[in-house]
C-alpha cells in the first residue's frame, strides 16, 4: 500500500516532469471529499516545488467520481461555480482531480492559456503507467504524421473497412504530463487521435470478441457491427450485447450519440488488455497497437458536440494507414520512430 508520503513523492515526480517550479500558480482541483488523499500529495508535492498552489475544493453534497463522469461527459460542479472557474482560468495549471473531459469549462481553461492534468486513476495505475520523455518522443512522433496526413483507414479480419477524411482538425496527444500552456493530459496516457473533417467517415467497423467497450468495461463476446454514413452512426447489427449497446445510447436521448467522434491509435506497451482493471480504462485506451475507435462528444478537438454520451471501443489486431503509411499492423505498431 502506497502511504502519504510516498504519493506525494508520486506525484511530485510527475509535477518535476510537468516543469513545476517558482513563479507558477497551480490550482488543484476537487470535488467535495472525493481523493482527499490525492488532494493532499498535489497540495504538498507542489509546495515543495516552490510554486504557489491554490487550494480549489468545490463543495459537493452529491460528488461524482471518475467512473460516473467518464459515462456522463461534460457534467462537473465547476457551472455553477463562477468563484472557483476563475481561480482555474487565472492559474498557469489546473490539477484535475474532479475530471473535466469534453466539457466547457475545461476548453475555456485551455484557450486561457491554462494547461491541465488530469489525476483520477488508481495509485497502481498511476505508478505502472508513470510517463517517460521517451513515450513523449513517440507520441510526438506520431502526432506529426497524423498533421501531415489526409485520410485515416483502419481495416480488421472480421471486415472492417472505414475512411476518416482529415482536414486539420487538432490532434490530441496523452503521454501523461505537460509543459506547454493551453495543453491537456492525462496521467497516465500513451495514445494520439483527432477527428476527421465535418462527415468524413464512411465505412463499416465490426469489433471482434475481446475488443473492448468503455464506459461499460467489458469485452465484447460477439461481433458488433457500425454501418457508417457522412459521419454518423446508421446502424448497430449484431445479437445481445449490440441491443444492449443501442439501449446504453438512446437512454441519454441524444442522436449525436450517434456522431463518430476521435480515432487514434495506442503506444503505451506498459498497458494491460483487461476492462476490469480498477479505474476508468486507460490501461485499454492507450494499450500498445489497438486502434481506439470512439463515438459521442468532440469538444476536446475543437468541435461543438457535447453529448453526455461517450463511447470508447479500443480494437485489437487492426490495420492502420495514415495515407499509404501503414502504422498498424494487425494490432503491432511498424511505423520505426513510435516503437520502445
Amino acid at each position: 500500500m502506497t502511504g502519504q508520503s510516498d504519493l506525494t513523492a508520486l506525484f511530485r515526480a510527475n509535477f518535476e516532469l510537468c516543469e513545476v517550479g517558482p513563479g507558477q500558480t497551480i490550482a488543484v482541483l476537487t470535488e467535495g471529499d472525493l481523493l482527499p488523499d490525492y488532494r493532499a500529495a498535489s497540495l504538498s508535492a507542489l509546495s515543495q516545488l516552490g510554486a504557489e498552489v491554490v487550494d480549489v475544493n468545490v463543495a459537493s453534497d452529491d460528488a461524482k467520481d471518475a467512473s460516473h463522469r467518464i459515462a456522463n461527459l461534460g457534467e462537473n460542479p465547476l457551472t455553477h461555480n463562477p468563484e472557483s472557474m476563475q481561480q482555474c482560468l487565472d492559474a498557469d495549471m489546473v490539477v484535475d482531480h474532479m475530471l473535466l473531459l469534453f466539457s466547457h469549462e475545461q476548453v475555456a481553461m485551455q484557450k486561457a492559456g491554462t494547461r491541465v492534468l488530469l489525476i483520477v486513476e488508481p495509485v497502481e495505475i498511476l505508478e505502472r503507467l508513470f510517463p517517460s520523455a521517451e513515450l513523449r518522443y513517440r507520441v510526438e512522433a506520431g502526432e506529426k504524421k497524423f498533421e501531415a496526413a489526409k485520410t485515416l483507414r483502419f481495416t480488421n479480419e472480421l471486415g472492417s473497412d472505414v475512411t476518416y477524411r482529415l482536414d486539420g482538425k487538432d490532434i490530441l496527444t496523452e503521454y501523461g504530463y505537460t509543459t506547454k500552456p493551453g495543453r491537456w493530459d492525462h496521467w497516465p496516457g500513451g495514445f494520439l487521435a483527432s477527428l476527421a473533417a465535418k462527415n468524413g467517415v464512411d465505412g463499416r467497423v465490426v469489433m471482434a470478441p475481446r475488443d473492448i467497450v468503455f464506459p461499460l468495461k467489458c469485452y465484447v463476446e460477439e461481433p458488433i457491427e457500425f454501418i457508417i454514413e457522412g459521419g454518423w452512426v446508421k446502424e448497430i447489427n449484431g445479437g445481445k450485447q449490440a441491443a444492449e449497446l443501442k439501449q446504453f445510447m438512446e437512454a441519454y436521448d441524444d442522436p449525436r450519440a450517434n456522431a463518430v467522434s476521435h480515432i487514434g491509435w495506442g503506444l503505451n506497451e506498459k498497458c494491460v488488455w483487461d476492462p476490469e482493471l480498477p479505474g476508468i480504462g486507460m490501461d485499454g485506451r492507450a494499450h500498445y497497437g489497438n486502434v481506439l475507435f470512439s463515438l459521442g462528444p468532440d469538444t476536446e478537438f475543437g468541435g461543438d458536440n457535447d453529448t453526455a454520451c461517450h463511447l470508447d471501443l479500443p480494437m485489437a489486431n487492426c490495420n492502420l494507414w495514415l495515407d499509404d503509411d501503414l502504422i498498424v499492423e494487425a494490432g503491432e505498431v511498424v511505423a520505426a520512430e513510435m516503437r520502445p
